[in-house]
Formats: structure tokens, C-alpha cells, sequence
């Protein structure tokens, strides 16, 4: 099953641009996943597991880094990377 996800990323503290590329450029570097900029969220697009695993593990890194920062998710069961420009 196909999924798309609406992903944010806060880091609570001063310099939170870096946080925030580092874990984008992170998603991206994994290639069973498609991966589209905005400059309010990202969306990720790709089978359940291959993104769920993903973001599980990348998550955690930056909690492990930033535990004070906060993630906002929107999922949606179905794959929607032809809609979203």
C-alpha cells in the first residue's frame, strides 16, 4: 500500500534551519521514497513500510540530537505525489 505523508519538523531552539535540511536531506537520500520541498512541510510519498521505517528511524535521530523539538504528521492511505505541487 502506497501512502503520503505531510511532515514538519520544529526544533525548539535558535538554530533550527540546519535540523531542519539535515533531516529533509535525509529523507531524500533514501531512493524508494519520493520527497517534495515546500516552505511549510515536506511530503513523502512511497509504500507504507519503506516510509514508516524511514521516518522511524530518522525521528528518532533527531530526538536523540534535539529531544525539544516537535514533529506534525498528516498521513493519508493512498499515494498523492500527482496532486501535490
Amino acid at each position: 500500500m502506497r501512502i503520503s505523508v505531510d511532515i514538519s519538523l520544529y526544533p525548539l531552539n535558535q538554530n533550527y534551519v540546519e535540523p531542519i535540511l539535515r533531516f529533509i536531506d535525509k529523507l531524500e537520500s533514501n531512493t524508494k521514497l519520493v520527497v517534495k520541498r515546500n516552505s511549510l512541510s515536506t511530503q513523502i510519498f512511497g509504500e507504507y513500510k519503506e516510509v514508516m521505517n524511514c521516518l522511524e528511524c530518522e525521528i528518532e535521530t533527531v530526538f536523540a540530537v534535539l529531544p525539544e523539538s516537535v514533529f506534525v504528521l498528516k498521513m493519508i492511505g493512498t499515494d498523492r505525489a500527482d496532486i501535490v505541487d
